[in-house]
């Protein structure tokens, strides 16, 4: 089986970021099962260069590569804190940048952070349509994290890493490679 290409897309805006803390054990699960080639795109390295371009010809060429890395991932991790009950503007505009069949089937685990237990929803209502509209294979699970799942930017919740094992266990199946 040959490794796979794993994408994080990170929506977070700061830098440290619970949401990057939450990828990461995503990652890492996946990589208990599978050999992994993981690509982390952070918006919050490059936002504000992002937000000011409207249209994909005007990415600067790192941003412009970030996108494409994304585009080619055999997997994709798509993650977002909750702002305003929803995911942040820079996250879906990166998606905006994408070409409309580049993430076609593509597997696709979906992941958000917010300050209290009433955002869950956003993955469901908000994140699963905007990747549906964009063809991904969402995929049967996501993982959602309150504030109160983390110490000092470190997973501190046995609740949280059952549902992150969870998530991987029912999307393996559906990984390239799969038996």
């Amino acid at each position: 089986m040959s490794a796979l290409n794993v994408a994080v897309l990170c929506g977070s805006l700061q830098q440290p970021s619970r949401t990057l803390v939450l990828c990461e054990a995503l990652l890492a699960r996946i990589g208990e099962f599978r050999t992994i080639v993981p690509q982390r795109v952070e918006i919050a390295q490059f936002g504000r260069r992002l937000g000011a371009c409207y249209w994909r010809s005007e990415l600067p060429e790192d941003i412009l590569a970030q996108v494409v890395a994304v585009e080619n991932a055999d997997v994709l991790i798509a993650a977002s804190p909750v702002h305003n009950a929803t995911f942040s503007g820079l996250f879906k505009h990166f998606l905006d940048m994408t070409a409309m069949d580049s993430l076609a089937g593509k597997p696709t685990l979906l992941a958000a952070t917010g300050g209290s237990a009433l955002h869950g929803l956003v993955i469901d209502q908000q994140l699963r349509p905007l990747l549906a509209m964009k063809q991904a294979l969402t995929l049967p699970i996501g993982v959602f994290a309150t504030e109160a799942d983390f110490v000092d930017h470190k997973l501190c919740s046995l609740a949280l890493e059952k549902r992150i094992e969870l998530a991987v266990r029912l999307a393996l199946p559906f990984l390239p490679g799969a038996d």
